[in-house]
Order: structure tokens, then sequence, then C-alpha cells
């Protein structure tokens, strides 16, 4: 593949590629680690085939591994009209105790005042609708609103999973904590504790940090032009503890790998111009693309994304351009699986 312009990296197009459906995940493996991992070691230009078991062998002593601890709320709700018409609600973002921005379908049915009801003891109000088929909503409900919301919710599983998932834990990370994500950070769905206790026996530190995945992680670069695209939002926090613990690391020259691009985004919102990680609780819309320089980041853990995505940007962005799209050409005629429950790739 020739070396693409500068202005062309900035084009979606380019950021497109040839995915046969049925290598789209539907459900994913058992166990967690089996997945298969492709090893790209960007100083010699390598790949290897193996299984995620296998980076126990690819980790040193004092590496950093950090991990998003965020949980997957229930977030997909069916409510109904005063006609009996039937809405989808998506919750995306809690704005306070009471209110949340959400993903309603369909959009056009819906107006501002109206009333939906999801049972008993939990109903809403529509507030105000937005672009991009959102609009804010309050809710009314008995009692604690996270217990009423896990008795009607529903895991919300990504458009492109069509199988019903049988446990609702395998949409969750083994080491999840904070309840707050609309979708999973899925590198880290390969994990077991028993290969978390491993890398920690082999001297490897692991990090926890906080995003919360919003419903914006899917949505689709609309513009042609990348830099015209507006980012969503998403909260994220880093304690001192941890911000001390990773400025120490990068001082004594140990390796910072993010687990998930989400990772990313919280260790690369947090870093100042010096490279140093102020800790922070706040909103992040950064946008990572080719061009940008990583402050903090050294490897990625990540899985394989959407045609013109930004989470394929991002990729492009730590790998390079070029290597990036071979490797997802290689990815694709060795059949690995892509998506949410599909296998991963180490950047090295």
């Amino acid at each position: 593949m020739s070396n693409k312009d500068n202005k062309d990296l900035f084009l979606k197009s380019s950021y497109y590629y040839d995915l046969p459906e049925n290598l789209i995940a539907q459900t994913p493996v058992e166990p967690r680690d089996s997945s298969r991992l492709l090893i790209y070691d960007r100083e010699q230009k390598t790949v290897e085939h193996k299984h995620f078991r296998d980076i126990i062998d690819y980790l040193n002593k004092g590496d950093v591994l950090v991990v998003n601890n965020t949980r997957v709320l229930p977030a997909r709700l069916f409510g109904y009209k005063d006609t009996g018409a039937k809405i989808e609600i998506l919750l995306q973002k809690r704005i306070n105790l009471k209110e949340w921005e959400v993903i309603s379908k369909p959009f056009k049915r819906l107006k501002e005042g109206m009333k939906l009801t999801f049972s008993q003891n939990l109903s809403c109000i529509i507030e105000s609708k937005k672009d991009y088929g959102s609009c804010i909503i309050k809710f009314e409900f008995d009692g604690v609103f996270e217990d009423r919301l896990s008795e009607v919710g529903q895991m919300p599983l990504p458009p492109y999973i069509h199988e019903k998932l049988k446990d609702k834990e395998r949409y969750q990370t083994v080491y999840s904590k904070v309840e707050g994500s609309s979708a999973a950070p899925t590198a880290g769905l390969h994990f077991t504790p028993e290969l978390l206790e491993k890398i920690k026996e082999k001297g490897a530190e692991i990090i926890e940090v906080l995003l919360h995945v919003g419903l914006g992680t899917f949505r689709p670069v609309k513009e042609d032009n990348i830099l015209n695209h507006k980012m969503h939002s998403e909260f994220i926090e880093m304690t001192q503890e941890n911000a001390d613990k990773i400025n120490q690391a990068k001082s004594e020259g140990r390796r910072i790998i993010a687990v998930g691009t989400t990772s990313v985004r919280v260790l690369e919102s947090c870093a100042d111009n010096h490279g140093f990680i102020m800790p922070q609780k706040r909103e992040t819309d950064i946008f990572i693309y080719p061009s940008y320089k990583f402050k903090i980041v050294d490897a990625l853990i990540t899985n394989f994304h959407l045609p013109e995505s930004t989470l394929l940007m991002l990729v492009s962005a730590i790998a390079g351009y070029d290597e990036t799209m071979e490797i997802y050409q290689q990815a694709v005629k060795c059949k690995y699986r892509f998506f949410s429950f599909g296998d991963s790739m180490f950047i090295k």
C-alpha cells in the first residue's frame, strides 16, 4: 500500500475496509482468554498470531497495564406512550439524579412533554429533543433508581450483534466496578481473573482508571473530512494515587500499556504538555487520529474496530495508518473475529 498524503489521512473514506459479515462476532468465546491475539511489533514491523492467554509472554516486569473499571448499565429500556405505542430508549449519559441524555427509536414519534411508562414504578417525561436522535428525559420512580432500572433494563448490546446474550456478565469485564457505561470497554473482555494474577506474578502492575462509555462510541463519522467530526464527550476519572503511580512509571522508563481505546482516552486526556498525568474528574471529548503525538501511551491492547470509526482512527494514530490498514486486511484474510465479542490485537 502506498503512503497516504497527509490530507488523505483526514478523509473518512481512507479508513474504509471490506469486512465479510460472517466475521462480525455474535457471541463471546469461552473461556475469555481463548480468543485470538494478533501481535504487531512496531519496531520490527512483524505480525504474529497467538491466543489472548499468550499476552503474558509479551509483558515485562515493571510494565503498567491501565484498565477501565467501568461497568455497563442495563441501559436498554422499552417504554409505552399513553396510546400504547412502544418506544425504545438507550441511556447515553447521566446529567443528574433524574435527568439523562438518551437515544430513542423511533425518534420522530416523541414530543416534548410526552410521558413514557416502563413499569409501575418507573416512567419518564421527554424534556427536549436534540441532534442524532437523542433527547433529554426526566425519570420519575419509586425507591432507588438503580433498582428500578435493573428490574426492567436490558444489556445494551451494539446494533451489529443479533444473537441474544445468555450470560449478562459476558458483556462486563471481570474487573468492572463503577456502573455508568452504555457499552463495554471491549478490549478488557479477554481477561480472566487467573490471567490477571499471572500478570501480577510476572511483576507487571495493573492500574484502574474510569471512563463511562457512551453510545456515541458507535456513532458513525458523517463528515467527509474527519477534522469536522464532533466527538462525543464521556465522563473520566483519574485519582491522585493512580496519577502518581503512572508518573513514577514514566519517569523510570517503564511501559504504559493501555487496555482499550477508552484507557487511551483517559491517559491522554489527563496528560499535560510535558507528559505529566494530573488527577481529573470531568468530561473528555478528545479525538485521536494520525498525526497525534502520544504523551503517555506506549502500547495498546485493543479489539478490531468498525470501518471509518473514530476507534480505527485512534489505532491508526498509534500503529501507523498504512500499517493498521495492512494489519486489518491480514486479519480479514486470516478470519479473525471482529468488533465487541471479537478477537484482539496487541500493538507493542
